[in-house]
């Protein structure tokens, strides 16, 4: 019966354990600094937080670190009972991936790309078949176990947020009685139990979990989740967790040989292949000697849209493309497949690519209500903010970029050009993971804006997400929409490069900006703000009470007093002059678009014209070639995109 969590665990009398009267009181200090009153009120918006107390009695696990693993699995949202990219469900992301499979709706491909870009990703399901449970990992089947020892439904697990974390608890204390440890009051006796709960099957990823659950007590941490839910977790900042406990859990060793990664990550070597097929062709992406032939400026943000299982055969496959890092749904665990030195084959763009290092997140870009995890999020910014610094890239979205934001090289290749991760990854929250928050630099007079909705509010309508034409679930996001005037009754802006009408589809960037992107300030009329965009007057909803952007300032480009307008370039390479003897000089062909005279776009980085040239498979012909020419990169449109130094004006965003 669903009306009350049962176990054969239960404290006689309902008694509270010790460890969860702490945590209530101290909740209970927390609580009006959230406007809200204790969990033992009858507010229906402190549900959850009296969730958690009740599961922690119940299983005798310490409340603190139920909330701490459910913070790292979803941040406490219960996303409407929708599952994770790993078939993860509500606030613990307990994982029934075999019934996720079954409910999915179909893929929808991004579209293919030649060799040197993306190509389209299979479908989660290959075909109709689901596959058996001995065929799933154990990792993303958590839920039956949780169901067997809660003797709740597997719908009630699902749906239910209450049961999810009842079937969280239950698995903790699972965990903890296997380990062979007492159902302890003290957090610190639970380090072990918190590790295996992250279905990993090796020791490091385990090890990288565990630690990101005891930051997350040690911080601790309270925000209003999607369903309205206000839960909050107190810091214990002398907490010291028994890490020994980990030894015995009899759990695998990696090979992080070779890996480039920060320590406090999980990380192994898979390696993509390097080498020679058929005729004159070779894979799958070309050695070098960076950053000493030539600087790595860009991180590229990717969704793999595919399973991680299936990603991993993928880029080990010489005839497919390459990329140097993927990243896990379930705990964050990432595995490196190409060196830093070494270009990969993952922009669509070449000049990109030999600068560039990429990352592929495990998603699917439209499907809205298939989110990531915090742990996925938290490894990924530990692993850009590793990469950052060992490369000098700034942590800004003109360097850390997604897919979506590279331009197409050339005028023909502008409509394949990738959209992932697309709307529904949180970039305001990766870039406070990143310790880079958008933050206001300037009053209204700074000229330029920082795009920053609120990611849960913000829920512009997409479609084509299941089926063309048809609306997308209600989502948050981090695009915002732009009108060609100060109000939605006017036209969606029109990407000229494209030639096409634009329209609300999830693929179609005509119209959209992104969270962190900077643009220069056209006008302001009301509750709109008007940017320069793909040489056009675009219009955003922009209220002072829940503004979608914040003023900030800095370096623009116009064009130089008596210019009409100037080219626009998706790449930044070398005058013909440069190019030296044996190596084929390539051409300086601009985009489709002009960036006309009196328009201001935000400046990204100075950099000189450079080509890297690597055709063949010995890597003794490949050449960096640098020109004298230099470019501005710039904020062109969703993309950016760059203009010659020789044609512009740099000037201050204010003046």
């Amino acid at each position: 019966m669903r009306g009350s969590v049962t176990a054969p665990h239960r404290a006689a009398g309902h008694r509270r354990t010790r460890a969860a009267a702490v945590a209530s009181a101290a909740a209970a200090l927390l609580f009006p600094l959230l406007g809200a009153a204790p969990p033992d009120a009858p507010d229906s918006a402190d549900r959850l937080q009296s969730a958690f107390a009740s599961a922690a009695a119940e299983y005798h696990v310490p409340q603190s670190v139920l909330l701490g693993v459910s913070y790292l699995q979803s941040r406490w949202d219960a996303h409407s009972g929708a599952p994770s990219v790993s078939g993860g469900y509500g606030p613990m992301h307990l994982t029934d991936a075999r019934t996720a499979l079954a409910e999915a709706t179909p893929h929808h491909s991004e579209g293919s790309e030649d060799a040197r870009g993306d190509s389209a990703r299979p479908p989660l399901l290959p075909d109709a078949k689901l596959p058996s449970t001995s065929e799933i990992p154990a990792r993303l089947r958590t839920l039956p176990r949780a169901a067997e020892l809660t003797g709740l439904s597997a719908r009630a697990l699902r749906t239910d947020a209450a049961a999810n974390v009842a079937g969280g608890a239950a698995l903790l204390a699972a965990a903890q009685k296997e380990l062979g440890e007492p159902l302890s009051s003290d957090p610190t006796d639970w380090y072990g139990a918190v590790a295996r709960f992250s279905g990993a099957d090796d020791r490091a990823t385990a090890t990288a979990y565990a630690n990101d659950v005891f930051d997350v007590l040690r911080t601790g941490r309270q925000r209003r989740t999607d369903a309205g839910q206000r839960v909050a977790l107190a810091a214990l900042p002398d907490l010291s967790p028994d890490t020994a406990q980990l030894k015995r859990a009899g759990l695998r060793t990696t090979n992080a040989a070779g890996t480039e990664c920060p320590a406090t990550v999980s990380c192994e070597w898979i390696p993509a292949p390097y080498e020679e097929f058929g005729e004159g062709d070779y894979g799958n992406h070309d050695l070098g000697n960076r950053p000493t032939s030539q600087g790595i400026d860009y991180i590229i943000i990717h969704d793999t849209e595919g399973a991680w299982e299936g990603v991993l055969q993928m880029v080990q496959d010489p005839t497919y493309v390459s990329w140097q890092y993927s990243l896990r749904s379930t705990d964050g665990h990432i595995a490196q497949h190409v060196k830093a030195k070494d270009v990969a084959w993952h922009a669509g763009n070449w000049y990109v690519n030999a600068k560039s290092i990429g990352l592929e997140h495990e998603g699917f870009l439209a499907q809205p209500d298939s989110w990531y995890t915090e742990a996925m999020y938290r490894s990924s910014a530990r692993l850009v903010t590793y990469l950052a610094h060992k490369y000098g890239i700034p942590l800004d979205r003109q360097h850390i970029l997604g897919h979506d934001n590279v331009p197409g090289p050339t005028t023909s290749t502008v409509g394949g050009m990738h959209t992932d991760p697309g709307p529904y990854w949180d970039w305001r929250h990766y870039f406070e993971l990143l310790g880079r928050p958008f933050v206001p630099t300037a009053g209204a007079n700074g000229g330029m804006v920082t795009i920053r909705p609120d990611y849960a509010t913000n829920r512009p309508e997409f479609t084509g997400c299941a089926a063309a034409g048809r609306t997308c679930a209600a989502h948050g996001s981090s695009a915002v929409r732009l009108y060609s005037g100060p109000g939605t009754s006017y036209p969606l802006i029109k990407d000229i490069g494209l030639g096409s009408t634009p329209t609300t589809g999830v693929n179609d960037l005509s119209s959209r900006v992104s969270t962190g992107q900077q643009y220069a300030v056209a006008g302001r009329s009301g509750d709109w703000t008007a940017i320069w965009y793909l040489g056009q007057k675009a219009w955003f909803k922009n209220p002072a009470k829940g503004p979608t952007a914040v003023n900030s300032t800095g370096l623009v480009v116009t064009p130089k007093a008596g210019a009409k307008s100037i080219p626009v370039y998706g790449r930044a390479y070398p005058e013909a002059s440069a190019y030296p003897s044996g190596v084929p000089s390539q051409a300086v062909s601009p985009l489709s678009y002009t960036l006309p005279a009196g328009q201001r776009y935000v400046v990204g980085d100075k950099v000189p014209g450079e080509y890297y040239y690597a055709v063949t498979f010995d890597s003794a012909s490949h050449r960096v070639v640098v020109g004298k020419d230099l470019y501005y990169e710039i904020q062109y449109g969703h993309r950016v995109a760059f203009v010659r130094a020789a044609d512009v004006r740099v000037v201050p965003s204010a003046g």
